[in-house]
């Protein structure tokens, strides 16, 4: 006999028993293959099309005080985390400090106290904002680690780019944060990571490329800069740029490796050479070590010409 399929409603991620059975759904139906139990009266199909806040979502349905944070919180806003806590798959849920801990399988439980605005609905699921969110991993990740989450929730581009974008919070909102939990866990780590925090780095290794630059001795890149034609049109957007010495950086990640996105990278050097810049391309590489490889490439950047050019015989 054929399985029945499952309703529309119930395939765009997690949905509790309740939810199903209030479809007509029995509960042997939901037990058959295609759906995983992850926990207590909580069901996933397999190859639900939703992200990350819809497979959540039956958690906090279960329980009307129970709140999404950490990697979890972190995961719906699309926020960068290092890759450790990538793999981590276990679901971080918050209740009041004044409640009981969250206690099932595949869970994490905290207890925690929130100030008004600090949870609030997206996509269905009740889940710390940006900035707390932001805040409750400083007692779990690095200085480092926790600016490229910084830097990722505050990411913003204004409409001379040409996929504007608005940040998930601002900085002032993470000062404000920090501000309003001086006692928590972290909270030395977050104030350390506050100050290097800046808007416009698209991924953890722009950020990485940024802080190398930023602490060598030739100061910090400008981030979010347009460098332009001679009609004063938008032309190339690099992910740092030095102006004064004409240089821009862009960083290279592994869909560079793409026949097209070559051709495209070729295309925009060629232009940004042309616009009387120098292009320095980053790769993962030149950020390792005590003395990333990237300050070589500024230093040859920002030779004058005959000397670069005595340098390239020298190295051939």
């Amino acid at each position: 006999m054929p399985v029945t399929r499952l309703p529309q409603e119930l395939l765009t991620g997690s949905f509790t028993d309740l939810a199903a059975r209030d479809l007509g759904v029995t509960r042997k139906r939901q037990r058959q293959p295609e759906v995983a139990i992850p926990s207590r009266g909580i069901r996933v199909p397999f190859g639900g099309a939703g992200g990350p806040a819809a497979s959540l979502r039956a958690y906090t349905e279960l329980d009307s005080k129970s709140v999404l944070t950490h990697h979890s919180g972190g995961r719906i806003w699309e926020c960068a985390l290092p890759a450790w806590m990538q793999e981590d798959w276990r679901i971080h849920i918050a209740r009041e400090r004044n409640g009981s801990k969250p206690r099932r399988r595949n869970v994490v439980g905290h207890r925690l106290t929130f100030k008004a605005g600090e949870v609030v609905m997206h996509d269905g699921v009740r889940v710390t904002s940006p900035a707390r969110t932001w805040l409750d991993l400083a007692s779990l990740i690095t200085v480092d680690d926790l600016i490229a989450a910084g830097d990722s929730l505050v990411c913003a581009h204004g409409p001379d780019f040409p996929r504007p974008k608005d940040g998930l919070c601002t900085v002032a909102e993470l000062r404000r944060m920090v501000g309003a939990h001086p006692g928590m866990r972290g909270m030395k780590t977050a104030r350390l990571a506050l100050t290097e925090i800046r808007v416009g780095a698209d991924s953890p290794q722009e950020t990485r490329m940024r802080l190398v630059l930023a602490r060598s001795g030739y100061g910090e890149p400008v981030l979010n800069y347009v460098i332009r034609n001679t009609w004063g049109q938008p032309a190339v957007w690099p992910d740092a740029a030095y102006p004064e010495q004409r240089i821009a950086f862009q960083y290279d990640g592994g869909h560079h490796a793409d026949p097209l996105q070559i051709s495209s990278d070729v295309r925009r050097q060629a232009l940004t050479q042309r616009l009387g810049w120098r292009e320095v391309r980053v790769y993962k590489e030149d950020l390792d070590g005590d003395k990333p490889f990237l300050l070589d490439k500024v230093r040859a950047a920002t030779m004058p010409s005959a000397e670069r050019q005595t340098t390239a015989r020298t190295y051939t």
